[in-house]
């Protein structure tokens, strides 16, 4: 999988993209992530990316100029299944976008700033909105970090155990359950019996009924389609 990701920050994404999980992703050649400093389109010699919003009002809005120039150069090289705008307004992303998204093979991703892009970007460009919950960032760096995170972990191969991914909360609309490792009495806690009779078939059910308490009682809203 290719994801692109067009910033005004890109050094904001360096850290989370080349860590850890999505570090190792990377490296087995299994998703390419490229950032894109919106600045190399800029419209003067001065950087300049953003401009006063028409109608007046506080804050400044990303040129339509900029961004439409980064866009056409990218698709020249790269067919996109998605074009993805990070904003507030977007739809929620959630465990199952994340398991849609991880099928396709190229995503574009265009980080907002100060009060958004020009609408124009969005009507003839973006084919997706996405928005990480309902609070402001400074930027959709944050947003996009996330995102690509939830998304690269889904992809064969990424992670050692490919199984562990469809354990995790979320899916099936269930928190995950309770987790226990050695040892098994520490100071006086217990670990569940049945966890160490070796039962496959009995932890799948013990853990199937742990998920289900966890979600009654931490997102009952969860549920409410069961």
């Amino acid at each position: 999988m290719i994801i692109d990701i067009i910033s005004v920050v890109p050094e904001l994404l360096e850290s989370p993209l080349n860590h850890s999980i999505m570090k190792r992703a990377q490296e087995k050649g299994l998703l390419q992530v490229r950032t894109h400093n919106l600045r190399k389109w800029a419209i003067n010699k001065h950087g300049q990316v953003d401009d006063y919003q028409y109608g007046g009002g506080a804050g400044m809005v990303m040129m339509c100029e900029p961004l439409f120039n980064a866009i056409i150069h990218l698709q020249t090289t790269t067919t996109y299944n998605e074009i993805i705008y990070l904003t507030p307004d977007g739809e929620t992303f959630n465990q199952s976008m994340a398991n849609r998204l991880s099928l396709q093979n190229n995503l574009l991703f265009i980080c907002g700033h100060y009060k958004g892009i020009d609408q124009r970007i969005r009507d003839h460009f973006v084919t997706k909105e996405i928005s990480i919950g309902d609070y402001v960032l400074s930027g959709g760096e944050l947003a996009a970090a996330v995102i690509v995170d939830a998304i690269g972990r889904l992809i064969p191969g990424v992670l050692n155990d490919e199984t562990s991914a469809l354990f995790d909360s979320f899916q099936d609309n269930l928190l995950a359950p309770p987790v226990y490792t050695r040892p098994a009495n520490f100071n006086g806690w217990k670990v569940p019996d049945i966890l160490l009779q070796g039962d496959p078939k009995k932890v799948e059910a013990w853990r199937h009924e742990a998920a289900l308490a966890v979600t009654k009682a931490k997102r009952p809203d969860l549920l409410k389609d069961e």
